[in-house]
């Protein structure tokens, strides 16, 4: 398994988190799970517009396959950072997920 990490810095003066949250949940994350390859995906975020989203890949070649769909998404939230969004790869080496609530 492999993954994409990718760090944002929202501008929290032109939008709200919880809205930039909304608007990846119910425009982005369809076209993401129809990607080849998704096998989940983890968004962090704090009040401050610090965040950062994790998605989980089958394969490195699923991971980097991606990387348009990755960069048409930068593309489209790109007037709500404050700086361009970092990106890098990673191999899973472990995982133990947590219990967490989802939020609906």
């Amino acid at each position: 398994m492999f993954s994409r990490v990718t760090l944002l810095d929202i501008d929290t003066l032109r939008t709200d988190v919880d809205d930039v949250l909304e608007q990846f949940k119910a425009d982005v994350m369809s076209r993401v799970r129809e990607a080849p390859g998704y096998e989940g995906v983890a968004v962090m975020l704090t009040p401050e517009g610090k965040g950062m989203v994790l998605t989980f890949w089958e394969s490195e070649e699923a991971a980097k396959a991606s990387a348009g769909l990755a960069a048409s998404v930068t593309e489209e939230f790109v007037t709500i950072y404050r700086s361009p969004a970092g990106r890098e790869h990673y191999r899973v080496a472990y995982v133990e997920p947590p219990k967490v609530p989802v939020e609906a």
